[in-house]
């Protein structure tokens, strides 16, 4: 066996020499370039520096031949950006941070890491509920899109205020504040993002970021991505609101009770995670409940 794989090799090398290889169809690979400036929030990437340059240009190579998960993202992109933008925006949070939710969830709503992390901005249990995001039996607004951004929103801002940068923000979302605080206490003359050694996946954290920057900015066509405008997902938006309360919550009958199904209501309402909920602090829902054609392509 080892034999003939040896002989397989030499023969591809043979036919490299001639120009040949070609023809036993291997994908066509491009190596992305490294932009002549870029920012992240209003911050300048320093690509000057050749390993800034070689770590960007190694996430751009991973976000771009991730085919399936990346494709997804960018699908899934028009959906959520519609909410996401408009908080950022009145949070004074800056709009690259939409591409956070990319890296961290690939925009997936129903995302659960290994590690427990959940819904679109990946909050841990404990954050999540530092945050002011309610997590009980059958209801978990991490899961929230709205809720879950406006909790982004602020956790960022305190970041932010704390270090004054929004690309050390984005490295403390990741690693945690203490995390951050302590290597730059330690690197001594560390005092932004690019001249700071973190954990690897701190370290590609940013360039994962500014990958998909890149990525939807100057158009995924344009890295061999065929997306036409209406293979995009659209905003789920024909809905109304309702209110829902009650010491015990019962979703099938409240999607029966307003002409849908239970399966159509978790698909507006993500933050219900089960069939039932138990309410005896009498919490109030705001429920989105879709109209007449929502399901209608």
């Amino acid at each position: 066996m080892v034999g003939c794989m040896a002989a397989m090799m030499m023969t591809v090398a043979c036919k490299g020499q001639n120009n040949e290889v070609q023809n036993l169809g291997y994908a066509n690979v491009t190596i992305p370039q490294v932009p002549n400036s870029l920012t992240f929030a209003g911050e300048e990437v320093p690509f000057e520096y050749f390993d800034v340059a070689e770590s960007f240009q190694r996430e751009m190579l991973v976000t771009l031949y991730m085919h399936s998960k990346t494709s997804l993202t960018l699908l899934k992109s028009k959906r959520y950006f519609s909410i996401i933008e408009p908080i950022l925006e009145r949070n004074g949070v800056p709009a690259d941070f939409k591409y956070l939710c990319c890296i961290e969830s690939g925009l997936d709503e129903d995302a659960v890491s290994v590690a427990g992390a959940g819904g679109l901005w990946q909050f841990m249990p404990a954050t999540g509920k530092k945050y002011g995001l309610l997590q009980e039996k059958g209801i978990d607004e991490r899961f929230h899109i709205e809720k879950a951004t406006e909790a982004a929103c602020v956790m960022l801002k305190e970041l932010y205020e704390q270090f004054g940068s929004w690309t050390l923000a984005a490295a403390a979302y990741n690693l945690g504040p203490n995390g951050v605080s302590r290597r730059l206490d330690q690197q001594i003359v560390a005092t932004n993002y690019y001249d700071a050694y973190f954990p690897l996946e701190t370290r590609r954290y940013m360039f994962r970021i500014l990958s998909f920057k890149v990525l939807m900015e100057a158009g995924p066509e344009n890295f061999g991505y065929n997306i036409s405008e209406d293979d995009y997902y659209l905003p789920l938006a024909d809905y109304h609101e309702i209110e829902v309360t009650g010491s015990h919550i019962d979703w099938s009958v409240v999607a029966v009770e307003n002409n849908t199904n239970y399966r159509v209501l978790r698909l507006l309402n993500n933050w219900i995670r089960d069939y039932e909920f138990d309410n005896p602090k009498g919490y109030t829902f705001k429920v989105k409940i879709p109209n007449e054609n929502f399901r209608l392509r």
